[in-house]
């Protein structure tokens, strides 16, 4: 399938930059949220995110222009009837997500493939909501998707081998390397990496290192390029519980049952970056 127009159903942090990264590439992007104060947020944070590029002189003003000049805004989703690929990238929740594949299937033309960016949910759960099955699929990029080099493509007992390969090539376009896992929680990427980031938050729990020690440890014994606590802020705590409470309930598995204190961090509304306080404090201003 020739694909030209790319839908994106929601502009928070994820949807924003899954539609810088699309129009970039050369797609046309139309990207939406629920109501215009919303959009307009999601569209102000790319632009940010693009400015920033040109004062690290990582790209041009005529790139910065050619980019936004590909992307729209809406706040209807009847106007997504011409999109060759839909990727939703709302928050996890799976009613939500049901109601929007709803929603797509009616409104999106017979081949469009329908795509959800869920980090942790059922997809198939998502495909039931549709007539479609064998189009819905997942693309699970990774927190700055304009920068995180690994897409999950994940294929539901339902979804079509030429389904899956659309979605495979349209993620090599975007210079994604892409693997291939199954549809159950956690998929590969956050069912490998939960376990570490909940035992860093549980040495804290228990008063066994400073927060900057544990991801210090990580990131000089580990080689990694950020600390378990330092990325559960960047993901937002909110998500890593969602995440990880789902994984919980399907496995049994105490590795993956959320500690008390993200539980209490979550309540408190300390959701790490995008709140201005997680495990660290931050700029918000700065952050957005």
């Amino acid at each position: 399938m020739d694909i030209k127009r790319v839908g994106i159903v929601g502009c928070g942090v994820m949807g924003s930059g899954i539609a810088q990264l699309c129009s970039q590439t050369g797609y046309d992007v139309l990207v939406s949220d629920i109501n215009d104060e919303l959009l307009n947020k999601g569209l102000l944070s790319l632009d940010r995110s693009l400015t920033k590029r040109i004062e690290k002189r990582k790209l041009s003003q005529q790139d910065k222009d050619t980019i936004l000049s590909h992307i729209h805004g809406t706040t209807n989703i009847k106007d997504f009837h011409r999109c060759d690929v839909m990727i939703e990238a709302v928050f996890e929740n799976l009613d939500v997500k049901r109601k929007i594949f709803a929603e797509l299937d009616a409104v999106c033309h017979q081949h469009a493939i329908l795509a959800t960016n869920t980090g942790s949910l059922s997809v198939i759960d998502m495909a039931k909501a549709t007539k479609r099955m064998d189009k819905v699929l997942g693309l699970h990029f990774f927190n700055p998707p304009q920068v995180m080099r690994l897409v999950e493509l994940v294929k539901t007992i339902a979804t079509s081998n030429e389904s899956a390969e659309i979605g495979r090539e349209f993620a090599v376009s975007l210079g994604k390397t892409v693997v291939i896992a199954p549809d159950v929680p956690g998929f590969l990427a956050n069912r490998l990496m939960a376990p570490l980031g909940l035992n860093a938050i549980r040495m804290l729990e228990a008063g066994l290192a400073t927060k900057e020690d544990i991801d210090t440890a990580a990131k000089l014994g580990a080689n990694m390029p950020m600390g378990p606590l330092e990325r559960a802020d960047l993901i937002g705590l909110d998500i890593i519980l969602q995440g990880n409470e789902a994984m919980y309930q399907e496995y049994k598995d105490h590795m993956y049952a959320p500690p008390i204190l993200l539980k209490r961090m979550v309540a408190a509304g300390w959701l790490g970056r995008k709140t201005g306080k997680g495990f660290y404090e931050y700029d918000k201003e700065t952050e957005s």
